[in-house]
């Protein structure tokens, strides 16, 4: 009977979390509203390398790329200035060597700090892994780093 009781628990147990992990959300996208669409898209899709994917409007003002297996970036365009928050509000990018990315940035004249600030520096965080923060030309702040999944 303790048996039967105990499978019985363990059933149900793992029907709720299969149950629960079915209604978790995931991010699905992010947007980003933009000044101007086709600068904005040369960056995203050019310097960062980001896959544009087809996007429902047609009206000329958005672009999607895909970020993740389930997610995508929107940029919007309309935006009447650029983005003026603090760098806490940021997209993060992982690539396998920030070295390799900073030489991109250098050769397409793009500036970096690291998180305290300073100039062409990079953050070592406390479990290792390198980041460095730059900005879109609409002033979004976006992290680089060398994360591992």
């Amino acid at each position: 009977m303790k048996k039967l009781l105990l499978l019985c628990l363990f059933v149900t147990a793992a029907s709720a979390a299969s149950a629960q992990q079915k209604t978790r959300p995931y991010l699905n996208h992010l947007a980003l509203y933009v000044q101007d669409l086709e600068k904005a898209t040369i960056f995203y899709r050019d310097f960062l390398g980001l896959d544009t994917i087809p996007e429902p409007f047609h009206d000329g003002k958005h672009t999607w790329f895909s970020v993740g297996p389930l997610s995508h970036l929107h940029l919007i365009e309309g935006a009447k200035g650029p983005y003026t928050g603090d760098r806490n509000s940021h997209i993060c990018f992982s690539v396998d060597s920030v070295e390799e990315f900073i030489v991109r940035l250098k050769k397409a004249g793009m500036t970096y700090i690291n998180w305290a600030g300073e100039k062409e520096k990079v953050t070592v965080r406390v479990d290792g892994v390198k980041q460095i923060y730059l900005q879109d030309r609409d002033g979004y702040w976006i992290e680089v780093n060398d994360a591992r999944k």
